[in-house]
Parts: structure tokens; sequence; C-alpha cells
């Protein structure tokens, strides 16, 4: 694995692919922070497990566990699905992952941004992070993959959403918050993404989804599903202040192009009614320097946008009790912009008590051709 610090993806030519483009596999990291996840993490591992198997089906999944979760993940898991020990702060992939990126030749790089845990001293959601932060190199070589050094910039997977032919979706509640990189402008900070993405335009949305503890991740609210085509999350109820954030971002996209010219094409899908914490599943948690990381009266940031678009599957949640006609609608919904992957729902609380959901906790590999070494020779 070399370290590039002198160039970037988008003067070297590549470019970050989209979700909905092939994948070579995907990563997962096995939870077990007990601050995070309830009762040891017992719930949480089983829903981890249900959706790293569900997207086994169609690509190689590697799960990330610790030393101390190594033979658990392994037991728990199917021989196909691979197990590496690494250490991590807590298990969102998503976000603590490198950002992959390839170019027309079909070969591939990774982008080491810096993780601070979503807001480092100012509102982060914990302290220490550097497990985290040394995910992504260790993935990089890993796989056998050169990674750009982008260390001195703040940003985490959840807050993009690339069509691949050259667009970002973000937010400006999260890229903008004082806890990322405060020392630089809107303008820098697009120029960043656009170095760091071999992207050309940047779609700023003003927020998320209230109580989104990452600062409103874009990919809570708004994903790329197809060239010109996104899914947003939608709230039903005009009267709430979630409706004037959807509405804003509807707003927004219907008066942006990408960066080929085209119109964006909105796909709604109807936010689950709020759903809340109970207080035993609140009792199950560690605190966190002396203080609860959970209560009962703030709503989950619940949404079906928070799904894994797969090869031949897409992995979206399901909340199940009063919100399944909610689950049944978006599935339908989903299954007319994927009409040839199968739409795999999974029962999610025991993600979304962690504070994400299935995106959160995976991150693709693109398809890509692996470089020759001197073995192949």
């Amino acid at each position: 694995m070399k370290i590039i610090s002198d160039s970037t993806p988008l003067i070297d030519g590549y470019r970050m692919p989209a979700e909905f483009s092939s994948h070579s596999g995907c990563i997962i990291i096995f939870p077990e922070r007990p601050d995070s996840w309830q009762y040891g993490g017992v719930k949480a591992k089983k829903a981890f497990c249900e959706v790293a198997c569900a997207i086994a089906k169609s690509e190689k999944v590697t799960v990330l566990a610790s030393f101390e979760q190594y033979e658990n993940a392994r037991r728990m898991l199917p021989p196909h699905i691979r197990v590496v020990e690494m250490s991590s702060d807590d298990a969102w992939a998503r976000d603590v992952s490198p950002e992959f990126v390839v170019n027309d030749k079909g070969n591939m790089r990774g982008v080491d941004w810096y993780f601070n845990a979503w807001g480092g001293l100012v509102d982060g959601l914990y302290f220490p992070w550097d497990k985290d932060n040394k995910i992504a190199r260790k993935v990089c070589d890993m796989l056998d993959v050169d990674v750009y050094d982008f260390s001195d910039f703040v940003l985490e997977g959840g807050s993009i959403s690339a069509d691949g032919e050259g667009t970002i979706l973000t937010t400006e509640a999260c890229l903008l918050s004082a806890g990322r990189n405060p020392q630089l402008s809107k303008a820098e900070i697009e120029e960043n993404l656009c170095e760091g993405l071999g992207a050309k335009k940047v779609i700023w949305l003003p927020g998320g989804i209230l109580g989104d503890e990452t600062n409103e991740h874009v990919d809570n609210i708004c994903v790329f599903a197809a060239p010109h085509t996104v899914l947003l999350s939608w709230c039903e109820d005009e009267t709430s202040e979630q409706y004037r954030m959807c509405r804003a971002c509807l707003d927004v996209l219907e008066n942006s192009t990408d960066a080929l010219g085209r119109k964006i094409d909105v796909v709604k899908l109807a936010m689950p009614k709020p759903i809340y914490m109970t207080e035993e599943e609140v009792a199950g948690l560690d605190l966190f320097d002396g203080e609860p990381t959970r209560d009962t009266v703030s709503p989950l940031s619940a949404s079906y946008v928070n799904l894994y678009i797969g090869n031949k599957a897409v992995v979206m949640p399901a909340f199940g009790g009063e919100n399944t006609e909610y689950d049944l609608r978006a599935k339908s919904e989903v299954q007319k912009v994927f009409p040839d992957r199968e739409i795999i729902q999974i029962y999610a609380r025991d993600i979304l008590i962690g504070g994400g959901n299935i995106h959160c906790i995976t991150h693709q590999i693109p398809s890509f051709v692996r470089k020759e070494t001197p073995y192949d020779k």
C-alpha cells in the first residue's frame, strides 16, 4: 500500500462510483460498544449478522471484529462471510472506512479522511476515536490498494452520496457544522470534496432528519438510486418541523441539475411514525462519561432511505408494529426503482437504537481490477 500525499483523485482521473454500480464486496464492523448497543449488543449482533447474510447473497462480505469479539463473530456468521480481526471504537463502517475511487481502467484507490466521531470535542459522540480513525488505511492495506492522504479534512461516508458521474449530495447542517472543518469556508469544503472524490458538482441540501446525532447525514434524508434519480425521505405531517425540512430539500432538488446538466428525479419514501426507545432499552446501555447516551423522549432518526444497494439486492430497514404499513409502502416504492434487484427488508430497530441504520453499518467496495504483484509474474 502506497500513501499518496502529493496528488488527488481529481488530478489522477479517479472518481467515487455510485453505490448502485457493481461491487466487489462490502465491509461491516461487528458491534460491541456498551454505550451504543444495549445489553452487550446481543440483539444488535444478530441484526448485523442478518444484514451481512442478506448482502452476502450477491457479494463478498468482510466483517471486522475486535480481538475480544472475533470468536463470537466467527461463530455467528456463515463460513462464506470473511471475519478479520481489526480494532475499532464502534461499528459504523460507513463513516470510518476509506472512500473508494476508481478510474476508467477499473483501478481502485482509497481516500483516508479524518474521523472525529461526528464533531470532535465540539459535539462528537465519543472520545477517543483513534482506533476508528485508523481503519481506513488498515482496510486499504488489507485490500492492497493505494490510499490518498486527506487526513487534514474531516469527513464521514454517511455525509455524502455520489451518482458516479461527477455529482455529490451532502447537507449543510453536517459539513458546515462547527465540529467538522470550521477553518474552511463552504467553497473550500466543496473544493475538498471535488478533489477527494473526483467530482465536478456538489448539491447542498439544507439538512436531514431531526434527532440525527451526526449533524444530519445525507444518507438518512436523500441518496442517489440511479443516474439523476434520488430517494428522498418524506414527512407527510405538514404541521411538523420535519415536513419543513423535507420540503426544503425537495425545493433544492427540484431546482438543481446534476454534473451533466440533467434535472433530478425525486422518489419520495414516506417516513415511519416516530419511534422512541423504551425504558428497558435505555437501561441496557452503559453510561458514557457519567451520562446516559439515550432517553425515552427523543425520537430516533428512523428513515427508509438508510438502505444498502447491493449487486442483486437492496437491503432496507423495517420497523414493524404500527409502522408495518409504512414498511410495506416503502418496500413497494423501492422495488419500482430497482425492478431487477430483490428487496430484502430486515427488522432494524436494534440497529436504529445504536444511532444509525443499515446504510450506516455497511460500506461497499466497488468492483475493480486488482493491481499486478511480483507474485503474478
